[in-house]
């Protein structure tokens, strides 16, 4: 079992993009859970997002038997190899995950994919998930995206900051963290969650939703404590952690992009500015253009590349959630990032 993303195919194939073994990913994901199986028994367990049972690793919540559970979280500790060149992309699922992704690849590849064309960019054929993929299913794979001669590599994930492999803390990797207004948060991962069917899952009403999100018992939950863990970071290494905020992103498009470019160790030159290539990323990467490119296909097996894009909006949830409800997610923020300039 090949367990490391240090070989594999080249970067090439990020413009068109492999075709995804599941097989050889279920294989090697059967390896991981026989492994880890007693590893994790002896862990707090509660019953929570979708009836799953979820235990608690390092103060989160994980579930257990998939690509993104608590084995393969385990398994990768001490066995992935990062690169001190690598990018990590980390969100709470449904913060702006899709959309990192795009902003991210394009900008730190636009010296080799033209951003205005229409043809030849990767973001106007695949999804962003395709060009930028999960660690954990680079971790599974036997024929990861990326080679040794790449840099930088770039992943997403949704692993807290006290789980993220070792390695990355010892290669002093630079990390990029998108936070978004929780309640925007539990609308969206609720809409996208009661529609997916990649396996059998128990629907829930908003009402249930609502009481497992607030209690934290989600995926990489609480939701508060991964926001200010990655936050607190960003202040003391703030050359290796960018915080960001899906408000502002979305409120100062070309200015995040400029900010990430810097951050990422490709500023934008004064004669690329006046060619407008910044403004050509922002809507390259734009919420229209990328749901318009993913109408049709899947990113997974029971994922349809559609599902990534409702909306886009800020505030959304007004139209979900009682005031009762924003009332209580409103205080329980409050209280969790007093002192904190975390604001949506």
């Amino acid at each position: 079992m090949q367990m490391s993303i240090s070989d594999g195919s080249p970067l090439s194939r990020v413009s068109e993009p492999r075709s995804v073994n599941h097989e050889d990913e279920k294989t090697n994901l059967a390896l991981v859970l026989d492994s880890f199986k007693d590893k994790y028994s002896t862990f707090p367990k509660e019953r929570g997002w979708m009836g799953e049972n979820l235990y608690m690793y390092r103060g989160y919540w994980f579930t257990s038997k998939t690509a993104f559970a608590i084995e393969t979280t385990i398994a990768m500790q001490n066995t992935f190899q990062a690169h001190s060149t690598d990018i990590y992309l980390i969100t709470q699922p449904k913060a702006g995950t899709t959309w990192i992704k795009a902003l991210v690849f394009a900008t730190v590849n636009r010296f080799k994919y033209k951003t205005n064309s229409l043809l030849t960019h990767p973001l106007r054929t695949f999804n962003p998930h395709k060009c930028v993929p999960f660690v954990e299913l680079e971790f599974l794979s036997n024929f990861p995206t990326y080679t040794n001669q790449h840099q930088p590599r770039i992943f997403g994930t949704h692993k807290p900051y006290t789980v993220l492999p070792q390695s990355i803390h010892d290669a002093g990797c630079r990390l990029v963290y998108v936070c978004r207004n929780p309640k925007d948060i539990l609308v969206s991962w609720f809409l996208f969650a009661n529609k997916m069917s990649d396996r059998p899952r128990v629907q829930m009403t908003l009402d249930e939703m609502f009481e497992v999100y607030t209690k934290g018992l989600m995926p990489y939950g609480p939701y508060w404590d991964h926001v200010k863990e990655h936050y607190k970071v960003s202040l003391e290494q703030p050359t290796r952690i960018l915080f960001l905020t899906y408000e502002e992103m979305k409120r100062d498009t070309p200015n995040t992009v400029k900010r990430l470019a810097e951050f990422l160790g490709c500023p934008f030159s004064k004669e690329e500015e006046a060619k407008g290539v910044v403004e050509e990323i922002t809507a390259l990467c734009s919420f229209e253009t990328l749901k318009e490119v993913n109408q049709l296909g899947n990113y997974r097996d029971g994922v349809t590349n559609e599902s990534f894009f409702r909306e886009g909006k800020v505030g959304g949830w007004s139209k979900y959630l009682t005031a009762e409800m924003s009332q209580t997610l409103d205080d329980i923020t409050n209280e969790n990032f007093k002192g904190l300039d975390i604001s949506f």
